[in-house]
């Protein structure tokens, strides 16, 4: 009995230094940042800084797409996502991160061709409300982002072409 015990901490033990050395993460813990994609529904401010409240969402492609789009009743068993990518948008549940002032935020701008255009967070929140206090040219200010954080705090915000 204790020669299992010993040999599970063992092979517990080895496992974790693989994960570290593959990950640089801590053994049994989550990664140290996380990018996901999902939509900012507000961004307020809140000290020297901002909350910004997303939506998350899965965003596919290829065969990963085409399956879930026909498991969703979007296309027909055969056919296949516009453009290779699907959104899929279940919950609307969303979640509450904190944000510095000065955090990375790029959104999508026309000008002769599409560019992605780094702005502060403070006029995210504008356009997030639909307001363009720069009067900037901009792509599609309702499209998604891809979101970095790290536990409770968006390092970032990046805007996600979607024709």
């Amino acid at each position: 009995m204790k020669s299992a015990v010993l040999l599970a901490v063992l092979l517990a033990a080895v496992g974790a230094s693989q994960l570290r050395a593959a990950t640089g993460a801590q053994p049994f813990t989550p990664p140290r940042q996380l990018v996901f994609f999902g939509y900012a529904k507000a961004v307020t401010p809140q000290g020297k800084g901002f909350l910004v409240r997303v939506d998350p969402a899965e965003y596919l492609s290829g065969e990963t797409a085409n399956r879930a789009a026909i498991e969703d009743g979007v296309i027909a068993p055969g056919d296949v996502v516009p453009n290779d990518h699907y959104i899929r948008d279940e919950g609307h549940r969303l979640l509450t991160y904190r944000i510095a002032a000065g955090a990375r935020v790029t959104v999508l701008t026309y000008s002769g061709g599409i560019r992605q255009t780094r702005i502060p967070v403070a006029e995210l929140a504008q356009i997030v409300k639909g307001r363009n206090p720069r009067k900037r040219h901009l792509f599609e200010p309702k499209n998604g982002f891809w979101i970095r954080v790290a536990s409770d705090r968006a390092l970032s915000l990046d805007q996600q072409y979607s024709p």
